[in-house]
């Protein structure tokens, strides 16, 4: 019987928590109610903060609490042209303008929006990455649902009341710069989690890791694994349809649109 290996250890050990100690709290909006709903709310931004661990800077932005005396602060993520001192109108009747947080169903088609809601009040969770963002494609007929194309150029369909901000988030063009050295990655990192360096499965020895020992680093064997194999097996192309480079080009029938 071999070792536990890396993938297993991953699970619940606290060797590979993450560091989260001088983060600054999680990116949401304010929770939907019926100031959202049915107006606006106004809110001032603060603050333009670093946190660590995350490409984009946060934006702090603080509202006028509807029913008690009070302040509330949440962190948005910072889109480009956000500065301290800006006023920002979250809600159905909010203006459209950057950093402005509307429904869907409110925007035009074609306008470029982050930090999307999948399902209403959620508080954002897609395009929320540094120099990412996602184009309103369009609206159904009956204004209940719209489509959405994300980063990765896949297109989605949600429902006209999740929320987006206008704008894409700030930080872009972070992965352009050269890393240069290793310690550059080990800084990177060291707010993340315990992730990095990562040693090759190959370069183990075979009590180790299944792709591991041989008198040269080589796998020796198929690297796709059946997605019920036993937890110590499963690594390399997990319960893959295909693998390999994809030749040729996609086929367009005469009528059709690409």
């Amino acid at each position: 019987m071999g070792r536990v290996i890396r993938t297993q250890r991953k699970g619940a050990s606290r060797v590979f928590k993450a560091f989260t100690r001088t983060r600054k709290g999680a990116a949401k909006y304010r929770p939907i109610d019926y100031s959202e709903r049915r107006g606006y709310m106004k809110g001032l931004v603060k603050k333009i903060i670093h946190d660590p661990g995350r490409g984009a800077p946060l934006a702090q932005v603080v509202f006028r609490d509807p029913v008690k005396y009070r302040l509330q602060k949440y962190n948005f993520i910072a889109v480009e042209g956000v500065y301290v001192g800006q006023f920002v109108y979250c809600g159905a009747k909010a203006h459209l303008g950057i950093g402005n947080c509307l429904p869907l169903g409110k925007l035009p088609e074609g306008t470029v929006i982050s930090s999307i809601e999948e399902k209403s009040g959620d508080r954002g969770r897609l395009a929320r990455t540094s120099g990412t963002s996602a184009i309103v494609v369009g609206h159904s007929e009956d204004g209940r649902k719209t489509r959405v194309r994300l980063p990765s150029g896949a297109r989605k369909t949600l429902f006209s009341k999740c929320r987006a901000v206008v704008g894409i988030p700030a930080g872009g063009g972070r992965i352009d710069k050269p890393v240069l050295k290793a310690g550059n990655n080990f800084h990177k990192y060291k707010v993340k989690r315990n992730c990095w360096p990562k040693v090759r499965g190959s370069a183990m020895n075979p009590v180790e890791h299944p792709h591991g020992g041989g008198n040269h680093q080589h796998v020796g064997h198929p690297t796709t694994v059946g997605r019920r194999i036993p937890p110590g097996r499963k690594v390399g192309l997990i319960a893959a349809r295909r693998t390999g480079l994809l030749k040729g080009g996609k086929k367009v029938v005469k009528g059709e649109r690409a």
